[in-house]
């Protein structure tokens, strides 16, 4: 008896051959049970470095597809029409799921308590103490935040893909911080962050610096109902070679 797929996953990429072949590894070993039937979508910026032959290159361990991406929040909501399933997962390209159940669990907890938003901690796989202890202190907020206002980043979030429709996806105005502005409007009560971790770079500190980082985060969410401070990039985007972010 054929199934319907019930998971779709969206990784929004620009120039990631680099990073990509370990996330789609990390995918290819997790222990959800309809993984053959996930479709893992690409919303490919325009990279010119020979990341859609990587992501075609794992076909014959996942079922992906390379789609025409864009900015983060204009590739991750062509994504999500791609998407006829009941959840759509939105990972960066520069991230590992190095738990192999983390994808079984996370669609189990949507499930059982009819969530319309999961994300998970997050952990820096490389880079210094200062690197790891913001990130910790990041997963940190994500918990005390989602009594009252949920957040989470685009480096793992998944949802209800018609709750996703309703709030119309990501806003294609922003320029900073669209997934906190979309999860925001999540509510407490249908918002979760499970038990377990996914490890990132450390290229946004790299780029942008530790102090830098501490300031537009707290700076964010005292602007959190002022819309034109998402429309502006803050600089976030300077100097990078992925649009990914």
């Amino acid at each position: 008896m054929n199934m319907r797929p019930e998971l779709s996953v969206v990784i929004p990429a620009k120039n990631e051959a680099e990073n990509l072949p370990t996330l789609l590894t990390s995918l290819s070993k997790q222990d959800y049970l309809h993984l053959a039937e996930t479709r893992i979508i690409v919303a490919d910026a325009a990279s010119t470095d020979g990341t859609q032959a990587i992501v075609e290159s794992f076909g014959d361990r996942l079922n992906v597809q390379v789609i025409e991406g864009g900015i983060p929040s204009v590739g991750r909501n062509r994504g999500a029409r791609c998407a006829d399933t009941e959840f759509v997962l939105f990972l960066d390209a520069d991230v590992e799921l190095r738990d192999t159940t983390l994808l079984r669990r996370a669609v189990q907890r949507m499930r059982s308590r009819r969530l319309h938003c999961l994300t998970v901690d997050i952990a820096c796989k490389d880079g210094n103490w200062a690197d790891r202890l913001l990130y910790r202190g990041n997963s940190r907020m994500q918990r005390i935040s989602s009594w009252v206002m949920p957040f989470g980043t685009g480096m793992f979030l998944l949802f209800d893909r018609k709750r996703f429709a309703e709030l119309d996806g990501f806003d294609e105005d922003a320029l900073f911080a669209e997934d906190f502005l979309l999860t925001k409007q999540v509510s407490p009560l249908r918002f979760c962050v499970l038990n377990g971790e996914i490890y990132t770079s450390n290229r946004r500190f790299q780029r942008t610096g530790h102090f830098r980082m501490v300031f537009l985060f707290f700076w964010t969410i005292f602007n959190s109902r002022n819309k034109r401070h998402f429309e502006r990039d803050h600089g976030y985007w300077t100097d990078t070679a992925s649009a990914e972010q």
